[in-house]
């Protein structure tokens, strides 16, 4: 019996030892589950292809190839619409251990924040949003700069000095967009002027397509969108007008109407706050990230644009990027709006404040002041 039990004890010290490693102390902790929601269906190609090209760079840089086991997984839930079907699937995520859920649309910030009162411990990133908790932060990106390039570009392409914009919500970041093009237009192009057609959704193909046939039909030969899909794209390609991609390079769809895109980077900003979930270092805040910060991009420019123009648009994106040129500065005259009224003073720059509260539309725009 006691020589059992010697034998018994020798074993389990061999068993203990730090120099012996059993398979089951190997095991790799769980990865970090990531949820992801899209106001639309994926597409080759818009607002949420973009966000999913982000989810796409976070998987690689946080999994490398080779890794014993991955650090990360995502879900992705697509097509959910703003309002109470989003607060469901955001609850269903975090009630299925999603760590970490990226709401990216404006319509999601309230359904984000009402789930995140009831988790805790799970981090919201509200993508577009502006409203922040403990758990909750925002994060959206200046796409008013690129927007401004864009109109430099159709104010030196245009021959009857009339765009078309084809618009989803009179919130303030499409203001924002729409003022920056107009005042880029007319930056090169003092007789430009803008006409818009509000939709009153994001994303709807096929109203998108009849907007911009109206526009065009009414004068207008380069257009501009801030609409999910690339609808706006396909009908200036078939009516050979040319056209400002949004959110993404749509040259496959419109090869000889793109003038050029502006692009919507989130895989840096993405992977780096996924990674401070896994590092414990996540906390609330407010990015608010433009060309500088590679959150913006234009370029992918369509063969029909001289190099000329090309080369000054690239050239007033390095300025915006090294803080020499912003879109909502006044230089020797004040900027007015649709009313006449001074919105920025000459020599006057707009505050971040002033821009995120941006409720007017510049002269040059054909649209009603937009309602407070």
């Amino acid at each position: 019996m006691y020589k059992n039990l010697a034998a018994a004890f020798a074993a389990a010290c061999f068993l203990s030892s730090p120099l012996v490693s059993p398979a089951f102390s190997q095991t790799a902790p769980p990865p970090l589950k990531v949820g992801f929601v899209y106001v639309a269906p994926l597409t080759p190609m818009g607002w949420v292809h973009q966000h999913d090209e982000g989810r796409k760079a976070m998987l690689a840089a946080l999994n490398p190839a080779g890794a014993a086991a991955p650090r990360v997984e995502a879900t992705v839930v697509e097509n959910v619409a703003e309002g109470p079907d989003a607060e469901r699937v955001i609850h269903d995520l975090a009630r299925q251990g999603h760590l970490l859920i990226f709401t990216p649309s404006f319509g999601y910030m309230e359904p984000t924040l009402a789930v995140a009162r009831a988790f805790p411990g799970v981090r919201f990133e509200s993508i577009t949003g502006y409203k922040t908790a403990a758990n909750v932060a925002v994060a959206n990106a200046r796409y008013y700069e690129g927007r401004y390039l864009a109109g430099v570009a159709a104010g030196r392409m245009t021959r009857s000095n009339l765009a078309g914009y084809v618009a989803g919500f009179p919130i303030p970041e499409v203001l924002q967009g729409l003022n920056a093009f107009t005042l880029g237009m007319r930056s090169v192009n003092p007789q430009a002027s803008v006409k818009v057609i509000w939709l009153q959704a994001w994303f709807d193909p096929s109203r998108e397509r009849d907007a911009a046939m109206t526009l065009m039909d009414q004068g207008a030969d380069v257009l501009a969108f801030h609409t999910g899909s690339n609808a706006v794209m396909v009908a200036a390609q078939e009516r050979g007008k040319m056209a400002v991609a949004y959110h993404s390079d749509m040259r496959a769809v419109a090869p000889q109407a793109q003038i050029l895109a502006v692009t919507h980077e989130w895989g840096a900003y993405y992977t780096r706050r996924a990674k401070a979930v896994l590092d414990g270092s996540w906390t609330s805040g407010n990015v608010w990230g433009g060309i500088r910060e590679g959150m913006v991009r234009v370029g992918d420019f369509g063969p029909r644009v001289p190099q000329a123009v090309q080369d000054e648009v690239l050239a007033r994106q390095k300025d915006i990027a090294a803080g020499r040129l912003q879109p909502f500065r006044a230089l020797t005259q004040a900027v007015l709006d649709t009313a006449g009224h001074t919105v920025i003073a000459a020599g006057q720059s707009l505050s971040d404040p002033q821009i995120l509260a941006m409720d007017y539309l510049v002269q040059g725009v054909q649209a009603p002041q937009p309602r407070p």
